[in-house]
């Protein structure tokens, strides 16, 4: 297991990136839209590890409501494993708090699954890994 990314929740994504890419100089990715949770995103390759930087594309969706709740900032931290299903049934057996019992498809080709904050010493978590 390695810390893949840390995801940011953002307001306007084309001022984040500016920041990240114009200002600290690091590369960004293409943006990539996943409708089905109503957000769009951009990758900062930080060296090792990414910034995910997410922004809503409609007002109901989870990270709008994290945003108007919390304001914009850290939404989440994602560690990549070797096979997220596997990890998810010893996470069950041990009696931890799942988001997602069984992992669905990511950003960048990847399966992805949360634990609950309430599980995870109250940060969300996300598992992540290739899709093949």
């Amino acid at each position: 297991m390695k810390l893949d990314h840390i995801g940011i929740a953002v307001k306007d994504l084309d001022a984040a990136k500016k920041f990240y890419q114009d200002i600290l100089g690091l590369p960004v990715s293409e943006p990539e839209e996943l409708p089905d949770r109503q957000l769009k995103l951009i990758m900062v390759d930080v060296g090792g590890a990414n910034v995910e930087l997410l922004v809503p594309t409609h007002p109901d969706s989870a990270i709008a409501k994290f945003i108007d709740k919390r304001g914009p900032g850290i939404h989440h931290i994602c560690y990549r494993v070797d096979d997220v299903n596997a990890k998810l049934e010893k996470l069950k057996a041990a009696g931890m708090q799942l988001i997602d019992r069984q992992a669905r498809p990511g950003a960048h080709n990847t399966l992805v699954a949360f634990i609950h904050p309430s599980s995870a010493g109250g940060v969300l978590t996300e598992l992540c890994q290739d899709a093949g």
